[in-house]
């Protein structure tokens, strides 16, 4: 990768948000100048600054205790499939990992864990400070202020909830942004799912899953800022506590039936999508074969989505195996891109080409999640369904824009060694 080859990505990005505005004439480039660099100097301080570091690395332990402690439930009442003592003998190199039984059920132990930091108020506090940080550095309004600072922690219908009396005075520029956030960050529930999956091929990839988290909070707020600028005037509000938890095992009970829901989507989800890009490949594979390959799924998204990792920073002669993960993310789901790529082979990509993805791919910007805000955030505020519906697709591409960015900058700090 080249200096210039990164820096060009990120022109060539801004620019083609500010040509797809809904009113060029109305964007404020002082904000997106602000907006990057604030993002740059954040994903400095995170992956730069030894104490820092030293913090993400204990984080790490924490995460790899969590695990642990969870493998334990999950032997308890899975037996060897979760992890247990097997009661026959594998083969050499066979996989007794599973996806649902042994990394999955830690979303259990995550949102019990989210919700009694919600009620001792550990989660409230820090909402609050960065909220408080990102009113004074980009002038955003008070409710999108909190809802931004919730998205680091909280999934894309939990942080709404926050500023849930605000949501129907919202401007359509601020009821896009809090959708672009929704899709353009993850959840501390879904990260230690994330850290699971990574673990083994990705060195203290934790680090690597919060540091995007929370650099893509600018990258949404310039990108979705860019696309339908704020025209009228910022809506102020406050933190709304949306829990009420009697004591802190009822915070941990309701964190607990809380995640069984999504656990039953996500599974059901990978089962679904899994099963059609089989069926898609099958269909696909009836055709001639191009280039001495069979076509599927992967090489099409590969060679359609190639230019733009390539313009991340990432080699040409890997570009297409990292345009299908990208493809892959946001056509099915970022949790099917991840497993790909841990299954990569060691030569196919560069540590570098590695480090990108995660961070392009580290974001709920994809079509099932569109359905999710649709349902979600139309039941919370109906009187801006509509508003809702007709931003969808454009929130879906917000993004994936803003990971994409978040994945180019870190390209370009690891090209530069700071």
């Amino acid at each position: 990768m080249s200096f210039m080859q990164g820096v060009l990505g990120i022109f060539i990005l801004i620019l083609g948000c500010w040509f797809f505005s809904n009113d060029r004439k109305k964007v404020c480039f002082k904000q997106i100048v602000i907006g990057l660099s604030i993002q740059i100097v954040l994903a400095v301080i995170l992956t730069e600054v030894p104490f820092v570091q030293s913090l993400f690395f204990k984080l790490a332990d924490g995460i790899m205790e969590l695990k642990d402690a969870t493998l334990r439930g999950t032997s308890f009442v899975f037996g060897y499939v979760g992890s247990g003592d097997l009661p026959f003998h594998a083969k050499e190199n066979a996989n007794t990992f599973s996806l649902t039984f042994q990394a999955l059920p830690m979303i259990f132990v995550v949102s019990a864990l989210s919700m009694l930091f919600f009620y001792w108020g550990i989660l409230p506090a820090i909402v609050k400070l960065f909220s408080w940080m990102l009113k004074r550095s980009m002038n955003v309004g008070g409710a999108l202020g909190v809802c931004a600072a919730a998205k680091v922690f909280l999934g894309q219908t939990e942080a709404p909830l926050l500023i849930r009396p605000y949501l129907k005075n919202l401007s359509k520029s601020e009821i896009f942004t809090v959708m672009t956030l929704g899709m353009a960050t993850t959840s501390g529930t879904i990260m230690a799912l994330y850290a699971a999956i990574l673990g083994n091929v990705i060195p203290n990839v934790l680090a690597h899953i919060l540091t995007a988290s929370i650099i893509s909070v600018p990258a949404a707020l310039t990108i979705s800022r860019i696309l339908i600028p704020q025209t009228d005037t910022h809506t102020d509000g406050n933190l709304v506590m949306p829990y009420k938890f009697r004591n802190s095992m009822d915070a941990i009970a309701q964190g607990t039936s809380d995640a069984i829901k999504l656990f039953i989507n996500i599974v059901a989800m990978l089962i679904v999508f899994v099963a059609l890009v089989a069926l898609v490949n099958r269909i696909l594979g009836a055709m001639p074969n191009v280039l001495g390959e069979p076509i599927t799924l992967e090489r099409i998204l590969g060679v359609i989505v190639a230019p733009f990792t390539w313009l991340m920073g990432v080699h040409w002669d890997e570009a297409k195996i990292a345009g299908s993960l990208l493809g892959t993310k946001t056509v099915l789901n970022e949790i099917y891109a991840f497993q790909q790529l841990a299954e990569q082979p060691v030569n196919a990509l560069s540590s570098h080409t590695r480090i990108i993805m995660i961070y392009a791919l580290c974001g709920f910007a994809n079509l099932s999640s569109l359905g999710i805000q649709i349902g979600g955030l139309g039941v919370l505020v109906p009187e801006r369904r509509e508003d809702i519906i007709e931003l969808g697709f454009k929130a879906v591409l917000a993004g994936s824009l803003s990971t994409m960015l978040s994945g180019t900058i870190m390209g370009l700090l690891a090209y530069l060694h700071i």
